[in-house]
């Protein structure tokens, strides 16, 4: 008889406990083409819970790009102490605006930040829209976590820069952590073709990054499309200020084992112990950032078993 697959890889986690779910929260965005959607996954109990913004890559699902995408991650979260509210950006396959008339399609890259600091801006909107949470945020603990171009965003809500006719920082110190999951590089050794398609990431840069981040790659996540470097999407850990932590998953490629959703067709390496092991570790990493003196990530990172990856950091001083 085959063996269950396991909640968390053997790193050491909360028990989890009961979830809600809510969705659609609407709120209204002056000037976006459409209402911005969320979906809250949220404990059932408890108080001064800590947030989790969660920023979906572009992908080429219909939905997976969307709140109702990355259930591996958000159901773990969410059983282990945190509000995790997902947004529908505006380059959602689902809302078929990619080809819209917009100078911000197909990316919506600043769209796509700006949704995440309107929904710091709205907070109490959306706590008064789910029944039950009202009162139970703790806005001194949040966190940000972005997949691929999701990861972009979190970039920059971190402070990480790009250049549209002029530098364009969006950083929000309000996020006192983030999480980059196969996150795009810098400008430096991105394809010509993607360089020209793409201008605003041919001229990303990491160097005013100056919040804590985990940066999560995959060892096999290279695509000659994109580039050519191996290394190139671990940039936004060697090409920022510390403190940084660059996770490395063995024989991942972009899908990190299956993040996105329950058995993803467009997961090109599914291994659901792999997806365990990484929602575990950014669980323990932003319970250590976020509540200074917290075990979580000393523990994790002792039990991290060497077959399903590495672990290397930089701090200040």
């Amino acid at each position: 008889m085959s063996e269950p697959f396991s909640e968390a890889g053997g790193i050491p986690v909360d028990d989890p406990t009961p979830v809600t779910t809510y969705s659609p929260v609407v709120l209204k965005v002056p000037g976006r083409a459409v209402d911005l959607h969320l979906k809250v996954s949220a404990p059932a109990t408890g108080g001064d819970l800590p947030v989790i913004l969660l920023s979906h890559g572009h992908g080429p699902s219909n939905f997976v790009s969307s709140l109702r995408g990355y259930g591996p991650l958000v159901d773990f979260w969410a059983a282990r102490g945190f509000v995790v509210i997902q947004p529908t950006h505006l380059d959602s396959a689902a809302l078929g605006l990619r080809d819209a008339d917009d100078p911000e399609a197909p990316l919506y890259w600043r769209s796509r930040v700006t949704d995440m600091r309107h929904i710091l801006d709205h907070l109490d909107a959306v706590e008064a829209a789910v029944p039950g949470l009202a009162g139970r945020l703790d806005r001194s603990r949040i966190a940000a976590v972005g997949h691929s171009l999701g990861g972009h965003t979190v970039g920059m809500l971190c402070g990480q820069e790009v250049t549209d006719g002029t530098v364009v920082n969006l950083a929000d110190a309000r996020v006192k952590a983030g999480v980059l999951l196969a996150a795009p590089g810098g400008g430096d050794g991105l394809a010509a073709q993607v360089r020209e398609s793409y201008p605003a990431l041919g001229t990303t840069s990491f160097a005013a990054m100056t919040t804590p981040a985990l940066v999560v790659v995959g060892d096999k996540d290279v695509n000659p499309a994109f580039s050519a470097r191996w290394q190139w999407r671990a940039d936004a850990y060697a090409q920022s200020p510390a403190p940084k932590t660059l996770l490395t998953l063995r024989d991942a490629e972009h899908g990190l084992g299956g993040v996105s959703m329950y058995d993803g067709a467009e997961t090109t390496d599914e291994n659901p112990e792999r997806v365990a092991t990484l929602r575990a570790l950014v669980w323990a990493y932003l319970r250590s950032r976020l509540y200074p003196g917290d075990r979580a990530w000393a523990d994790a990172t002792a039990a991290l078993a060497a077959e399903m990856g590495t672990i290397e950091a930089k701090e200040i001083g």
